[in-house]
């Protein structure tokens, strides 16, 4: 027979849930960002969490008074942004990698509005960024980003974090150092390209002082980064390839560095 009953205990559990969930959705750029209304972020959240009280064993916190639950949804909320953040970073390569490639086309003055992330990003940033959240959907690595944050209750249970400062200093610089590695490969040929250009277009400047070299370049540049980017456009899936199991990495590093004992 099915036991319908839900106590006090069993709620204070659910809200705990709704909290580290939710935070998580609010940080994490492909499951949150201002595009998606805020009326389906909850609902979503709210359906993951009704999802995971029945999937996932828990027990009651252990506190005495309203600020020692305080401080358990402070725990919980900071594991949700945690593991958000890390999806988060990940997802700045791609951004990194436009922005180095419209500096040198000549593109970095021109900015648009990443919904995702409320912040003013260039073109070919724009562009490396919805690549990589079809890429998202179409490798289902949105399934392992679930899967990771369900394993965390179970890794890091209800008020079982514990930050260890090591830890996630060692994954920040070891993120730091992929992060700029895998952004340079992104835009690697446009910028082998465009410096060779510039170059060139140094050389014919002193050889051809009557030649205006600084408008000519311009469009030169701008002609031959896109069609750089129009040939190395079947690289991306590698590059794609390295910012996934890039993220992999992070998250399992930040999980751990909040693992108790």
């Amino acid at each position: 027979m099915i036991d319908y009953t839900f106590s006090y205990g069993d709620l204070e559990v659910y809200l705990l849930i709704v909290v580290r969930i939710m935070s998580f959705i609010f940080v994490c750029p492909f499951f949150g960002g201002t595009q998606t209304p805020n009326v389906v972020k909850i609902g979503y959240g709210l359906m993951i969490s009704v999802l995971l009280y029945g999937a996932v064993p828990f027990y009651p916190p252990d506190y005495n008074t309203v600020a020692g639950f305080a401080v358990i949804v402070l725990k919980e909320a900071m594991v949700g942004l945690v593991i958000g953040l890390s999806v988060l970073l990940c997802n700045q390569i791609a951004a990194f990698a436009g922005t180095i490639t419209d500096m040198q086309i000549g593109l970095s003055m021109v900015s648009m509005f990443d919904s995702s992330t409320n912040q003013q990003v260039t073109i070919t940033g724009s562009l490396y960024s919805q690549f990589l959240t079809v890429a998202l959907i179409l490798t289902g690595m949105y399934q392992f980003i679930l899967r990771a944050l369900v394993d965390s209750f179970t890794i890091i249970p209800i008020n079982g974090a514990v930050i260890h400062s090591d830890r996630m200093l060692q994954a920040i610089l070891d993120f730091t150092k992929d992060y700029m590695v895998i952004g340079f490969r992104i835009c690697l040929p446009i910028f082998i390209i465009t410096f060779t250009t510039n170059v060139i277009l140094g050389v014919l400047a002193k050889v051809s002082p009557q030649m205006n070299m600084f408008s000519v370049g311009i469009q030169i540049k701008i002609v031959i980064g896109l069609v750089i980017m129009f040939f190395t456009v079947a690289m991306m899936n590698q590059a794609v390839n390295f910012i996934f199991i890039n993220t992999k990495e992070l998250i399992t590093d930040f999980v751990y560095s909040l693992q108790g004992g």
